[in-house]
């Protein structure tokens, strides 16, 4: 028997009796000199814990051991030793603070029934998120597959294959964040953040023969200056179509397609040369505009026409730089022969997409985290 278990002499009354008599002082004495809400915790643990409380341990002591017809008597007054307890628990301590039940945890006196509940709101996606979600749907719908790549890459896949060769004056437009500690590595090998998703491109046609139509949704790194309609981290969706007899006619219906999808099937759209060192021809896209449907407004600059984005068809030095690599791996490089396969790329900002769809001014209040602007997506 454990010294925190009183002896019982015997199951006779009188010997009961006592013992509870004496138990009964034990939890008025001891009650009595609490002060503190740690204290009564730990009156309660000693009394009712439900390994090592004194009550448990007396239990399985005394009611284990007494004869048949003593269990009735013991069983009385146990429960009336309990009720005891639970009594000098249910008492303010004298410093005034709320009582505690050993049945809640919640103090009396800041539960009011009246209240309504905490109803736990479910989340939403952040409108960045959001608007790529639906981009990528679109293309999906069109048979186009999801990829993704690494956002730290090699100067190869990022600039040397995708006709960006060093010193390249084109490089000057994506002012590039460069990893720490990589001039003792060969060129193509050096590691940066991506300034774009063209990356797996380049990858996806190492990696797999065409045909292929892949969309590249994800996050982009530039060494730009904060401002309204710049941010260093951005976010991209790029799109790639590679295989037999592919023609810049395809190209105008899969994005005009794209836009009607996304903006609406009043939307036109026209494309104007451009320039971009991994496609050729190139062009940018423009939509007429959404908010005044091309009439011209302050959005749109009065010009009835909002730009969106860019795209090409694939340049064959791009083809070329895949083969030297699928040759250098082991692969078939035949397989992106120029004169076999032709291609097309786009690729557009899912900020810029957001900005105009949602009417924001403020590229910066996609990362603010402020819920006043956030909640308005909800």
């Amino acid at each position: 028997m454990t010294p925190e278990i009183p002896h019982l002499p015997s199951y006779e009354d009188p010997a009961l009796d006592a013992a509870f008599e004496a138990l009964h002082g034990e939890v008025a004495t001891r009650s009595a000199r609490i002060t503190t809400l740690e204290e009564r915790e730990t009156f309660r643990l000693d009394w009712l814990g439900r390994k090592q409380g004194r009550l448990k341990l007396i239990g399985d002591a005394w009611l284990k051991a007494a004869p048949a017809e003593a269990r009735r008597a013991l069983g009385l007054r146990f429960n009336q030793l309990k009720q005891a307890v639970d009594a000098a628990l249910e008492r303010k301590v004298p410093d005034g603070s709320a009582s505690r039940s050993v049945a809640s945890a919640v103090p009396k006196a800041s539960l009011d029934l009246s209240l309504p509940g905490l109803v736990r709101r479910p989340g939403t996606p952040h409108p960045l998120l959001e608007t790529m979600h639906a981009m990528v749907k679109v293309f999906g719908d069109l048979g186009y597959s999801v990829n993704l790549g690494p956002q730290v890459e090699t100067d190869f896949y990022n600039f040397e294959a995708l006709n960006f060769p060093p010193n390249h004056p084109a490089r000057d437009t994506q002012d590039t964040l460069l990893l720490a500690n990589q001039s003792g590595k060969a060129a193509r090998d050096r590691l940066l953040m991506r300034t774009h998703t063209s990356p797996v491109q380049i990858r996806t046609m190492v990696a797999n023969d065409p045909p292929l139509r892949i969309v590249i949704p994800g996050k982009v790194h530039r060494n730009d200056a904060a401002d309204a309609t710049h941010s260093p981290i951005f976010h991209q969706i790029e799109g790639l179509a590679v295989g037999p007899e592919i023609t810049f006619s395809d190209l105008k219906g899969t994005l005009d397609h794209a836009m009607k999808a996304m903006f609406g099937a009043d939307v036109r759209t026209r494309f104007f040369p451009s320039f971009f060192p991994f496609t050729e021809p190139s062009a940018d896209v423009q939509i007429s505009c959404i908010f005044c449907g091309g009439a011209g407004c302050r959005k749109c600059k009065h010009s009835g026409w909002i730009e969106l984005l860019g795209c090409g068809m694939v340049d064959p030095a791009v083809f070329a730089a895949v083969t030297d690599e699928r040759r250098r791996q082991g692969r078939d490089p035949e397989v992106y022969d120029p004169r076999r396969v032709s291609g097309f790329a786009f690729g557009m900002g899912v900020e810029r997409i957001a900005m105009i769809r949602h009417g924001v001014a403020d590229i910066g209040q996609f990362y603010s985290g402020d819920l006043r602007f956030l909640e308005q997506f909800g």
